[in-house]
Order: C-alpha cells, then structure tokens, then sequence
C-alpha cells in the first residue's frame, strides 16, 4: 500500500489589494498634510481676495510678507531692504527654479509692495506669484 504524501506544495499568497489600499491611503496622507503645510509657515495677514485665487504646493516656496507698518518678512523673519537682497541671492543659489510667494497686507502701502518686488527683478527671481484669498 502506498502513503499518500502530506506534505503538498502549495503557493504562497500573495494579498495585493490591502497593500494598495494602506499605499493609497499613505499617498493621500501624505498630499493632505503638504498643501496643509504651505499654508501654516506663513504669518497671518489680511490678504485681497481674488476669484482666480490658486495655491500653490510645491516644494520650494519662501514667503515674502509685507506687513501693514511696511516692514518686509522673509520666511517669518524681519529683514531690512539691504539684507532682503542677500537672502533672496542665497535662496536661488540653492534653488534657480525657488517660488517666491508676495503676500502683501491689504492695508499696506502699494509703494512697499512694489519695491519688494522690484528687488525680486533685480535679484534675479523668475517666479514670482502674489497671494490672494478666493472671494465668496
């Protein structure tokens, strides 16, 4: 009489579609809080609304804030005319293709909105955008 053999190959199994779904989940994770991250490096500001108002997500984004007194920040930091030239020098050394983002309070003088953006010409900067709010 023969043994039947008990010990029969099976296949591993392989379950694709939990994985795909903790994938997705992690993608949209991670989405979520870069677009939430854009947004909480900056100083509170009145800003203009606009109906074209867009936001922008990518990753080397410095913002420049024109406060209503007309003081300049970069970044959060309270920077003089003089040394906003340099630092906006050393952010596009890093970066060539660095997004400067032009948020300027909307009771602040239209002079000083105009002269930080003048200096961003003057440094070299090729993408400027200038925030708004979506009007409702």
């Amino acid at each position: 009489m023969r043994r039947r053999n008990f010990r029969e190959k099976t296949q591993p199994l392989v379950m694709i579609i939990p994985m795909i779904d903790i994938m997705l989940f992690l993608l949209v994770f991670f989405m979520i809080s870069t677009i939430y991250m854009v947004q909480t490096n900056t100083l509170p500001v009145s800003l203009p609304q606009s109906t074209t108002a867009k936001q922008e997500t990518r990753p080397n984004i410095v913002p420049l804030t024109v406060m209503k007194s007309g003081d300049v920040l970069f970044d959060k930091d309270s920077v003089p005319n003089q040394q906003l030239a340099e630092k906006i020098h050393k952010a596009l050394e890093v970066d060539k293709d660095t997004i400067f983002v032009l948020r300027g309070d909307k009771a602040a003088r239209y002079e000083s909105v105009v002269a930080v953006l003048d200096l961003l010409k003057k440094s070299g900067a090729r993408r400027v955008s200038i925030a708004t709010e979506m009007k409702k």
